[in-house]
Order: structure tokens, then C-alpha cells, then sequence
């Protein structure tokens, strides 16, 4: 398929929206060429799009949607963010559940994650699998604001566990404490984004928030509580059990990973791999599987997720060449 460029001309002229739309040396619009892989050249209010036509239809119309909306300023994160909705808006989805949390612009930003809000709140157990950047830790930790928030859980507990990605905890300066801290700072970051600095602080103080490695989990029973298991692709098949059978009365709990991501030793099954087909057909129990249309980063990362993805199957489609040559001889 050959390259394409098409013309448009946003009107009616306004300077301001024309300035807000391009963003600062036009940073803006690299988000929307990247978005779409089509290079655009700007005089004045006239754009020219080239890449291939279909890609270059949708940048057109995501110049037209910003460009309405550009009155009052857009950030890169917003432009962002509303590539994400409208690479998704022609997708059918229930309105998205409202989280009472510190931020009133948070909601469901694809079908999935909408779905993925609405299974939390109707399931007590939820799993969240898919690649990095679709939002299953952040969305989770929300909904469990919104929890607490709501009165009805009374704590909230996050965990995962403390698996090494490359690197060696024993030769990290502290106590064990101070060792696995930096793994769970995904957590605090998501806690201090939706509540507040101040407000985590004194809830940490009433331990009525926790953060723990998952270890730390074993022999409790943990009721009333919303809790949180993240990056569970690193956890064995005996921690998954384990933690799963610390959910007590009026609990609620969500399971993220990402099982392109295993941090464990070569051979060392996936608790969360064996997890989702020993509990697929368990009624209470939900499954989101996001994809990389779902990621709400930077518009590289579906792109990159993509491209791993791609490379991973060619793998696996000649190793299972050379296997089948192997039994033929």
C-alpha cells in the first residue's frame, strides 16, 4: 500500500487554538505523527498528512478532535490520552463506573478498562492480565480508593512479590525492609496520586493502608479489606494459592501481571499462569485480558508491545519448526 497525504484546513481560523493545538515546538503534533506513523507539515492553519491512507484519515480527524477542544490549552497529556479514547471510540461500552477519588477526570479510557472497572466492583476476586502500560495496577488501586472512600472496606492491602528482574536484592544496601521497598513504590506512587501525600501518610499511621511483600502474607486472614496483588506473573503456583486463600469476610481482592514479563528462575512455573486455567470456569471470579490498543502511555508503547509480541510468536512458530523437523528424522 503506497503513502498517501491528504490536506485539511481547520477552521475557523483562531491563532490561539492553532498555538495550544501544536503545543511547544510542536510537540503536540510528534504525538499524533507518532500516534499514527504519518509525517505532517503545518503552514499556517492548512496541515499536510502523509502516510498510508487509512492512517492518515485517522490523524486528520484526531487534528480536527483536538483542534476543537484546543481553547483553553493541551498538555502532552492530554493528547495522549485522547488518542487513546479515540482509537477506542468506535468500540461499544457501558458508560464507565464513577471512582470517588482525588481525581475527578479518572475513568475507563478503552472497552476494556471500563469492562475491567465494572468487573471489580461486581466480582470479589478480579484478575487483570495484559501488557504494560494498560492500566490493571492503577485502575486497581483507584478502585480500592474508591472503596475505602465509599466505606466499604475498611483497609486497604497491597502486595506482590519480591522477584528480582535481572538483578540481586542481597547485594542492595538496608534491612529487608529497605530491599523490597523499591519494589512496591509503584503502589505508593498510585496511593499518593489518588489520595494525597498527607492523607496516605496518616492512613499508613492507623494501618489502614498496607504495603507488603507478598511473603509477608502468609497466615493471615484478611477481612473487610480490598486487596491488591501486583505483578503476579512472578508469584509461584504455592504463593498464588496462598494468597488467594487469605481473602476473608466482606473482602475484595485484584490480581494484575503481565505474562510476557516472568521474572523467575528458567523452568519455574507462573502462578499466574496456572491460575488463570485452574480458575477460568469459577463462578465469582473475573478475567480482563487488556491488549495493546489498551496501553495509556506513550504512543510508542503499543507500538513497541506490538512489535515484542510479534517477535515472540516468530519464535515460537521456529521453534516449533525445528521440533517438528527433529521428530521426523
Amino acid at each position: 500500500m503506497k503513502s498517501k497525504a491528504l490536506e485539511v484546513t481547520l477552521d475557523p481560523v483562531d491563532n490561539k487554538r492553532l498555538a495550544n493545538l501544536c503545543g511547544a515546538l510542536d510537540e503536540n503534533l510528534r504525538q499524533i505523527e507518532t500516534a499514527y506513523d504519518v509525517s505532517i507539515a503545518r503552514r499556517g492553519e492548512r496541515f499536510r498528512l502523509t502516510g498510508f491512507p487509512v492512517q492518515a484519515q485517522r490523524a486528520m480527524e484526531a487534528l480536527q478532535h483536538f483542534y476543537e477542544v484546543a481553547g483553553d490549552g493541551l498538555t502532552v497529556d492530554e493528547i495522549q490520552l485522547g488518542l487513546v479514547e479515540l482509537a477506542n471510540r468506535s468500540q461499544a461500552a457501558q458508560p464507565a463506573p464513577a471512582l470517588l477519588t482525588r481525581k475527578s477526570d479518572l475513568h475507563g479510557r478503552t472497552a476494556r478498562q471500563v469492562q475491567y472497572l465494572r468487573q471489580i466492583q461486581e466480582h470479589d476476586i478480579t484478575f487483570g492480565i495484559g501488557p504494560a502500560g494498560t492500566g490493571k495496577t492503577y485502575l486497581a488501586v483507584a478502585s480500592a480508593v474508591d472503596a475505602f472512600e465509599r466505606e466499604q472496606v475498611s483497609r486497604i492491602v497491597l502486595t506482590r512479590p519480591a522477584v528480582e528482574a535481572g538483578e540481586r536484592l542481597g547485594f542492595l544496601p538496608g534491612d529487608l525492609a529497605q530491599k523490597v521497598d523499591p519494589y512496591l513504590r509503584p503502589l505508593y506512587d498510585a496511593l499518593y496520586d489518588l489520595m494525597g501525600f498527607d492523607r496516605v501518610a496518616k492512613l499508613f499511621e492507623k494501618q489502614a493502608i498496607e504495603i507488603a511483600p507478598l511473603a509477608y502474607m502468609r497466615g493471615r486472614t484478611l477481612n473487610h479489606a480490598f486487596i491488591i496483588l501486583d505483578e503476579a506473573q512472578n508469584t509461584t503456583p504455592e504463593q498464588m494459592k496462598m494468597f488467594l486463600t487469605r481473602i476473608g469476610i466482606g473482602a475484595r481482592a485484584v490480581i494484575t501481571g503481565d505474562v510476557t514479563q516472568i521474572d523467575l528462575v528458567r523452568g519455574q512455573k507462573s502462578g499466574l499462569v496456572e491460575a488463570r486455567a485452574i480458575l477460568k470456569d469459577v463462578r465469582g471470579i473475573a478475567f480482563t485480558d487488556f491488549l495493546s490498543e489498551d496501553v495509556v502511555r506513550h504512543p510508542l508503547v503499543a507500538r513497541i508491545v506490538n512489535a515484542y509480541e510479534k517477535h515472540q510468536a516468530q519464535q515460537q512458530g521456529a521453534e516449533s519448526d525445528g521440533q517438528g523437523r527433529g521428530a521426523t528424522r
